[in-house]
């Protein structure tokens, strides 16, 4: 084990006094770099005062690196507002708009739009829709990347649901897994080829996160996620899903990319904010340069959590399926939580960025939930210009999960769900459906933006927590 070096070693090789010294110092206290001789130590810190940007996604030395590179290309101040258009203002929170407010003085910012579902969040508001001219902004995209919304819809009618309570909702434990610790076991996985994706191995901050990956895959997260079966009720003859008018049974799933899109969120985060320094009430816009090594990986990355997000609603359906004996007549998948380059109708290409926000483009179809005890929608695109072409992607919380637990009892609970029919396996006071704004009102906000084609209504839910 090599000597341990101190800041003035560090000083004499050329590290400028400040926050480097310190990271760099804490990276070599890690087992596999106390390993090196104190001669590769050197070398290894030569190089990395050389050319810190060959370093900005690395690993270990990511957040060293960022702290060498020159002050004045890392603090960036905001400018003047640009406009943008709000649907549904009387139902959003003025932290909310605050927020989007300081989202639109980003000098990156070409345009956005605020949902009706919209309310407080880290960086960019739930419900924001940022544009944004070749940078994209990691929590704008938010911790759960390509989080989204699946639907299966069966041909076997309401009554099916009704006659068969206590078999669906044993379909339903058997086959889903909550959380981060309630995985299938060993023999139970089901493969899938995103898990053999060269990104794994070729970002260098991914190549250990394969293992947790697979463990996870075809499971679902904890908060407001959900697996449910219910009522789908098509309504307009001409969708596109091919499915008749009327009544059927629906499963609908609510997840993202787990541990892995949270992972890449939170280290890309912290990188943006190491080289993209800005005013403290806008410190969690900080964004990556597309035309930058950092911001090539962390869009390689975020394409894969996103494709792993869909692998798990995938997952969750065939066993699903697979269990009830049925193949689906017609599916519908969308997520939110994701960055798209798009065109504006001028021509600009654009990152796109819908942080809890549905994509609305002509023709798109999509799923908008209401809450465990309202329907849910599904919907056809419009196109709408002022939007960026985006709906909601909820109902929208109306209160915190904080005020939930303090306001709500678990009798109140209970009675709410009884009153609407709806069996809970799981859940808890934060995600009880008084939490969250009136669907149908959010839905009357954006007529514009969407056509509704159906609905879905909740009959027996899965979230995660003891049954």
């Amino acid at each position: 084990m090599a000597s341990q070096l101190r800041g003035n070693d560090l000083r004499q090789l050329g590290f400028p006094e400040g926050r480097a010294i310190g990271l760099a110092l804490a990276q070599l206290q890690r087992k596999h770099l106390r390993r090196l001789s104190q001669t590769d130590q050197l070398g290894l810190l030569r190089a990395l005062l050389d050319a810190p940007a060959n370093f900005l996604t690395h690993l270990d030395w990511s957040h060293t690196a960022a702290a060498l590179l020159p002050a004045p290309s890392r603090h960036i101040a905001l400018s003047e507002r640009k406009d943008y258009a709000v649907f549904g203002a009387e139902h959003i929170e003025p932290g909310a708009i605050h927020q989007m407010e300081t989202a639109m003085k980003l000098p990156v910012t070409v345009a956005g739009a605020l949902m009706p579902d919209a309310h407080h969040g880290y960086g960019l508001p739930i419900g924001g829709v940022l544009a944004t001219d070749n940078a994209v902004i990691p929590y704008a995209v938010g911790v759960d990347i390509g989080c989204r919304m699946a639907l299966s819809v069966f041909a076997l009618p309401p009554k099916h649901l009704e006659q068969r309570v206590p078999e669906l909702r044993k379909l339903l434990l058997d086959n889903t897994r909550f959380g981060g610790r309630d995985v299938f076991r060993h023999g139970q996985h089901l493969d899938h080829a995103v898990l053999s994706r060269s990104e794994f191995q070729d970002i260098p901050f991914l190549r250990n996160k394969l293992d947790t990956a697979a463990a996870q895959i075809g499971s679902s997260g904890g908060g407001n996620h959900f697996v449910e079966w219910g009522v789908v009720d098509i309504t307009d003859p001409a969708n596109e899903l091919g499915v008749a008018p009327g009544q059927y049974l629906g499963l609908l799933s609510h997840s993202g990319s787990r541990g892995l899109g949270a992972s890449v969120a939170n280290h890309y985060t912290k990188l943006a904010k190491d080289v993209c320094q800005l005013p403290a009430e806008a410190q969690h816009l900080a964004w990556l340069g597309l035309e930058t090594e950092a911001g090539q990986e962390y869009w390689a990355a975020m394409n894969l959590a996103g494709d792993y997000a869909s692998a798990c609603h995938h997952q969750i359906h065939h066993r699903l399926a697979r269990a009830l004996g049925e193949k689906p007549l017609a599916k519908v998948e969308n997520h939110h939580n994701f960055a798209w380059k798009e065109h504006l109708a001028d021509g600009r290409e654009v990152v796109v960025h819908r942080k809890g926000a549905t994509p609305a483009g002509a023709g798109v179809l999509g799923i908008i939930p209401g809450s465990m005890t309202a329907p849910g929608f599904i919907v056809r695109g419009r196109g709408e210009a002022s939007s960026l072409s985006s709906a909601s992607h909820g109902a929208g919380r109306a209160m915190s999960r904080t005020r939930a637990k303090t306001e709500l009892g678990e009798a109140d609970l209970r009675r709410f769900l009884r009153q609407h029919q709806v069996e809970l396996l799981g859940g808890g006071l934060d995600e009880a459906p008084q939490a969250y704004k009136d669907i149908r009102a959010v839905m009357q906000s954006q007529t514009s933006l969407v056509d509704v084609l159906g609905s879905f209504t909740p009959r027996i839910v899965r979230m995660e927590g003891a049954v």
